[in-house]
This record gives structure tokens, C-alpha cells and sequence, in this order.
């Protein structure tokens, strides 16, 4: 019996030693899951897996079917076959699809072709660069075309200097045929020059095939018009914001009906983010970010019947719902994640309220991972509110020990901080090199109300700086908590952050680190490329000196302006083809720290944007990352 007891017990510590943590270069060998779609005999989901290889520094992909009740995955060599043809009209006989093409000269061996050696490049506009390329005169036009063999193709825009899809991230999405063939529609914004880099206001364009003639089906509008959809009974339907320049205004679904648009979710106080039609057009299904999780929602559809509209939530847990590939009887087919867990796609009943999971692609990778654990908490602001603030504690936690913690700044500013399994700033993979992460829904943030989300709005050095502080003070009463080794951490508006935490932070801090942070209002107004985010976010240049909004963004809560206090080590990451916070910021944060006499290191990436994206970057960032933490904290 004792040898027996005594066997028992070496197994258990055997297993126990052979569990592992999250670390970076298993975190890069994660298979990256993409729901296609439903088969055409409705039988199976088409999904695609990507495979980061640190090796080759590129991702290469496979294609899988999965039944949609559940089954074993198959893979298959080619998948195109077996999803319905979206790029043909509804009878087959034409097909639409884009290509970039050439409308301007703007560089010097074109200009001047005596001279094409010239690296030169000409712009008379401010539509130069956009996000990590500059412009060479080329736009993206829809085409259609006869569906065979040597079929010549018209351009929609023929023409035009307008991009549709839209850049940077416009795709196949941005143009869809109408139910009856005759027409396409399509995205973009007609604006060029200056004012395209002053405006948010994309249209959707309905364009005749009979009579060439394009329709502006969303004119009255000023904001982004975009993600068009028709309703099974051939309604369109679109995601609407209403206000020209504010890229994070609320999202709602509009449904243009018997020459009546109706907005089905102006009333119910979230924002959209992408969304479906139930087969039988009663009903939209949607996900949007709740109290730091992103579910799943349902609203009505009326028409003009005197039936009230109404959402409702259709999901609930400590989970992500990202995506929604498709409906199989009264289920639909979604991608979720959680803090802990990559995508995968699941099945959920819509009658029985019910989960199935289709796929594990990590199984193997996650079999002996110990997991971190995040909890809720609840803050009480400076201003009375309660404020959701996300804790992941590190696995194996112990409450008897003392932990280093970090305060994590999320980007956006207007982006959700929910149960999100990012590649980079990854909660788990900190919370297993032993950190304990903070990471607070402070003010600026969907999910909790449009009022709470608008109110970051030209108070950027406000109200949600003192919500982060709130947060880490409350967490720091824990008696696991280190006060001594508090680090800030953050990227985009999360970098301008800790910068601005840097100079007002009261020796709560032991370090910094910033990506692609705002350091100089004044400069980013003077290089970034969307101007209309600053414009709406600052409420105008800095040069308007009557602007009462601008005068205080870019004075009192200009980072720069706080360096003299700056006393704690920094780390500054930067991507070279970042145009949207460019190069310069992090060049003047790291130039006034080094003067400073600050222990500082800059991070510089030229050949990624404003993310990381080429899995050997990515994982020199992460270790330069813990490699920073190790050193400083």
C-alpha cells in the first residue's frame, strides 16, 4: 500500500512539474482560426486555419470542413468550391470583382521620364500616405464583367479618384450584387485631396448596369456608411454612423424598407459591430461589447408594422463572441475567444440556449499550459461611477506572495477591453511570466453606455486619467500586490497614456513602456494622416487659439509638456511604416529621455505599421518586452 501511496504521489508531481506556462515562441505557434462560411448543401462550416512559422517569418493557411452539429474536422485542398460564389450576379451570367488602377503621376521618374533614376515623390494633397503606404496614384474601382473566358471588364469608377474597396482596410465586403442582378453596390468615400484626409463620410453607391448610371443610396448621411447586407426579402441594410469625423460614433443597423430607412438599434443604448440576417428576415443578429465582454444580440425586425423594435442579449459569459459565419436551422455559427484561448468556432442553439464547440485547433499547444485567472472588480471613479476593471492573475497564484503588477492602457481610444486573446499585448503570456495585469474599462470604452464611451472625447488628459489611477491604487490595497514594483504599459492611445501617466504619476510607477504612442500633439497634428480623428478628438489644430476644446488638448494634456517630471525608466516601441502615429513621436519621447539622464531604450521596427505583425518582430518584441519588465521592475 505504501509503495502504492508513494507511486501515486511521484505521478502527481510528476505531472504538476510537467505543466507548463504561455511563453512567446509557444503563444507564435498558435493556429489563427477563420470561419468561411456554410456550405452550400448546409451540411458543414468552411474554416481556415493559419499557422504562424517563426522559422519561414511568414503564416502559411489550411482549409477545413467541420459538420455543423459537430463531427470531425476534414481538411480539404480546395475550398471555394464548396461556398456559394459571392462575386457572381444572382443568375451567373456576370461577375463583379476589384483591381487597383492608375490615375495620376505623382512620382519623379513619371513626371520627369528623362530622369528615372528619381526616387522623387510629388503630392498637392494630403492624401499622400494612408496607414503604412504612400500613395502612388493607384485606386482600388470595382469591375463587373461577363461571366466566361476573354470577358472584358467595366469599371464602375472608371475614372474617379475614389478607392472602393476602401483603404486601408476595405475587401470583397465592400461590394455586393442586389437581389435582382441589375446592380451592384459598393463603398467608398467620394472625397479626394485634403478632404479626404478631413472626412469620415463613405457613401454606398448603387450602380445600374442597363444605364451606367451611379446612385447615391446613403447621401443623406455624414458619417460612415459602411458593411452593406440585404435582408432575405432584398431590403438593404448597412452599419450607419451619423456624425462626418468621428470614426468611434455609435454604430447602428439601418434597413432601407419601402423607401423608408429605419434604424433598428438607434434606441437601445451600444454600439454595433458587425451583424447577420436570420434566414427568415424576422430578425438581425449582432455582436457588440457589454461590461468588457463582447455577445451576441438579437433585434426584431418590424417593418413598417407598428411592432416595437426591441434588442436583446442573446449571450452571456466571461468570453468574446468575434464573429458570426452562419445559421444551420435554429443554430448559429460563431467564433468566440476568452483571455485564456485563441479563437475557435462554436455552435450555439438559439432555442436551447446551448454551446458546442466545433473545433480545438490548440488543443495540443494549450494540453499542458497553466492558465491564468481573470477576475472582476469593480472601481469606484473620482466622478462616483463604477468601473469595470479586469485583474488576470498569474497561474499557480498565490495569495500569500507579493507579485509585480502592471497597469495595462488599452488603444482606441475608443476600443473595447474585453476577453480579448491578442498576439501581442497577450494577458495571459504577462500573467505567466509573473505579473499580475490591471487592466481597467476606464472612460472612452463601448460597452458600457454612448455616453461613457463619447466622454474621452477632447478630454484625453481628463477623467480617464484618473480612472487608470483609481484602478491601480484600488488593486494595489491587495496584500499580493507589490507597490514597489508597479510598471504602466500601453500601445496607440495606451502609449499617449504612459506618457502622460509618466509625468503625473506621484512615484506610483517603477516603469513605463510605450507603443506607437502619442508623445507631441502638436507634431502628430502636423504628420498623422486621418485628420479627422484629431480634429474631433483635440476639437481642432492647435494653432486656433480661440479654440477652447484645442487649446487644452494640446497644452494641458499634451505629454510633452510634463517631461520635466518624467523620473522612472521608459521603453519606447515604434513602427517605421506607422503613418497613423508616425515615427517622429517615439523619436522626440526617446531623444527627451535620454537628455534627461532616464534609463530608456527605443524599440524600432521599420518594416511594421501600426502593429506588429512578421512573427520574428513579433517575438523580438516580446522578448525585449519581459526582457524590459526584468530589468526595471
Amino acid at each position: 500500500m505504501n509503495k502504492i501511496i508513494a507511486s501515486t504521489l511521484l505521478l502527481m508531481s510528476v505531472s504538476a512539474t510537467a505543466q507548463t506556462t504561455m511563453t512567446p515562441e509557444l503563444l507564435w505557434k498558435l493556429g489563427r482560426v477563420t470561419g468561411l462560411g456554410i456550405s452550400k448543401d448546409g451540411k458543414n462550416v468552411v474554416y481556415k486555419v493559419s499557422t504562424p512559422s517563426v522559422a519561414d517569418n511568414k503564416s502559411t493557411s489550411k482549409y477545413f470542413t467541420v459538420p455543423v452539429a459537430g463531427g470531425p474536422s476534414v481538411e480539404v485542398a480546395e475550398h471555394k468550391s464548396l461556398l456559394a460564389d459571392k462575386s457572381l450576379s444572382p443568375d451567373g451570367a456576370y461577375k463583379v470583382y476589384h483591381e487597383e488602377v492608375k490615375l495620376q503621376d505623382v512620382l519623379g521618374k513619371e513626371l520627369h521620364p528623362d530622369l528615372k533614376k528619381s526616387e522623387a515623390q510629388v503630392y498637392n494633397a494630403l492624401d499622400y500616405r494612408h496607414w503604412d503606404t504612400w500613395s502612388e496614384g493607384k485606386y482600388n474601382h470595382v469591375f463587373y464583367k461577363e461571366n466566361k473566358d476573354g470577358a472584358k471588364g467595366i469599371d464602375l469608377l472608371k475614372g474617379e479618384l475614389f478607392d472602393s474597396p476602401t483603404k486601408p482596410f476595405g475587401d470583397e465586403a465592400d461590394y455586393l450584387w442586389a437581389p435582382d442582378g441589375k446592380s451592384i453596390l459598393y463603398v467608398t468615400k467620394k472625397k479626394s485631396g485634403t478632404e479626404y484626409a478631413l472626412s469620415t463620410n463613405t457613401d454606398i453607391y448603387q450602380y445600374d448596369l442597363a444605364t451606367g448610371k451611379t446612385t447615391n443610396r446613403t447621401e443623406k448621411n455624414l458619417g460612415y456608411d459602411v458593411a452593406p447586407q440585404f435582408s432575405p426579402a432584398g431590403d438593404l441594410s448597412w452599419l450607419q454612423m451619423k456624425r462626418d469625423g468621428y470614426e468611434a460614433d455609435k454604430n447602428d443597423i439601418i434597413v432601407s424598407h419601402k423607401g423608408i430607412d429605419i434604424n433598428l438599434t438607434g434606441g437601445w443604448d451600444g454600439t454595433v459591430d458587425r451583424f447577420k440576417w436570420a434566414p427568415d428576415g424576422q430578425k438581425v443578429y449582432f455582436i457588440a461589447a457589454v461590461d468588457g465582454t463582447k455577445q451576441l444580440f438579437e433585434v426584431n425586425f418590424p417593418g413598417r408594422t407598428r411592432i416595437a423594435v426591441t434588442v436583446k442579449q442573446v449571450t452571456k459569459g466571461e468570453f468574446d463572441v468575434v464573429d458570426l459565419v452562419g445559421f444551420s436551422g435554429n443554430s448559429i455559427i460563431v467564433a468566440r475567444n476568452d483571455m485564456n484561448h485563441a479563437s475557435d468556432l462554436y455552435h450555439y442553439d438559439l432555442k436551447k440556449n446551448t454551446w458546442k464547440q466545433l473545433t480545438d485547433v490548440n488543443q495540443s499547444n494549450y494540453a499542458n499550459v497553466a492558465m491564468s485567472k481573470t477576475e472582476r472588480r469593480y472601481v469606484t471613479t473620482t466622478d462616483g461611477k463604477k468601473m469595470l476593471v479586469w485583474v488576470v492573475l498569474p497561474p499557480n497564484f498565490d495569495a500569500t506572495k507579493k507579485y509585480p503588477t502592471l497597469l495595462y492602457c488599452q488603444g482606441g481610444p475608443q476600443s473595447p477591453l474585453t476577453q480579448m486573446y491578442s498576439f501581442r499585448w497577450n494577458f495571459q503570456l504577462m500573467a505567466a511570466q509573473g505579473y499580475i495585469v490591471v487592466a481597467p474599462n476606464r472612460r472612452g470604452m463601448p460597452g458600457h453606455g454612448v455616453e461613457w464611451n463619447a466622454s474621452i472625447s477632447k478630454d484625453w488628459g481628463g477623467q480617464v486619467m484618473r480612472d487608470y489611477l483609481s484602478a491601480i491604487d484600488d488593486v494595489a490595497k491587495e496584500s499580493y500586490v507589490d507597490k514597489n514594483r508597479l510598471g504602466c504599459v500601453g500601445p496607440s492611445f495606451g502609449g499617449y497614456s504612459v506618457f502622460y501617466l509618466a509625468g503625473i504619476h506621484n512615484n506610483r510607477f517603477k516603469t513605463f513602456i510605450s507603443h506607437d504612442g502619442v508623445f507631441n500633439l502638436k507634431s502628430m497634428y502636423g504628420t498623422t494622416e486621418e485628420l479627422f480623428f484629431n480634429n474631433w478628438d483635440h476639437g481642432g489644430a492647435y494653432w486656433e487659439k480661440d479654440n477652447a476644446d484645442a487649446q487644452k488638448a494640446y497644452n494641458e494634456f499634451n505629454p510633452i509638456n510634463n517631461v520635466d517630471k518624467w523620473n522612472a525608466p521608459i521603453l519606447i516601441i515604434q513602427g517605421g511604416k506607422d503613418f497613423r502615429v508616425p515615427i517622429g513621436q517615439a523619436q522626440e519621447a526617446f531623444q527627451a529621455a535620454q537628455l534627461r539622464g532616464i534609463k530608456s531604450r527605443l524599440l524600432y521596427f521599420p518594416d511594421e505599421n501600426h502593429w506588429v505583425l512578421k512573427p520574428q518582430n513579433a517575438i523580438v518584441w516580446q522578448r525585449e518586452f519581459f526582457k524590459w519588465l526584468n530589468e526595471t521592475l
